[in-house]
């Protein structure tokens, strides 16, 4: 499979920035389990866009995200050591919701799945 080169960087950025969430960040606010779920690059690679996926409440999740938005320069300077390219992007954060969605369509489907064979056990 050929990638791109925005491809390419995009996963780079990806795992610096998961390692720098996870080992980096000393702050104490900072709980639970959080992944880096994707980065998104614009083709002029002076932006990114990275999507976070928390695991946990939604009270330590909304503080987690606090803590994260208010690390972007530390992140951004952190990945500059670990990255090397002729521009850093500019990174934004933002919650990635899919995998909660995806638990919630889960729990869904296995009510749907019970009723129809408690119907079946009624007949």
């Amino acid at each position: 499979m050929d990638f791109s080169r925005n491809e390419r960087i995009a996963e780079e950025i990806k795992k610096g920035i998961s390692e720098i969430i996870n080992s980096d960040l000393k702050d104490p606010r900072i709980e639970g389990l959080i992944s880096v779920t994707k980065v998104k690059v614009t083709k002029d690679l002076r932006h990114a866009t990275v999507f976070i996926s928390f695991y946990g409440d939604k009270a330590k999740r909304d503080t987690t995200f606090d803590v994260i938005q208010n690390a972007k320069n530390f992140i951004r300077h952190e990945l500059a050591g670990k990255i090397r390219i002729k521009y850093m992007p500019e990174l934004s954060f933002r919650i990635d919701e899919s995998i909660e969605y995806g638990i919630h369509i889960n729990k869904l489907l296995e009510e749907i799945k019970k009723q129809k064979q408690e119907e079946k056990e009624d007949k």
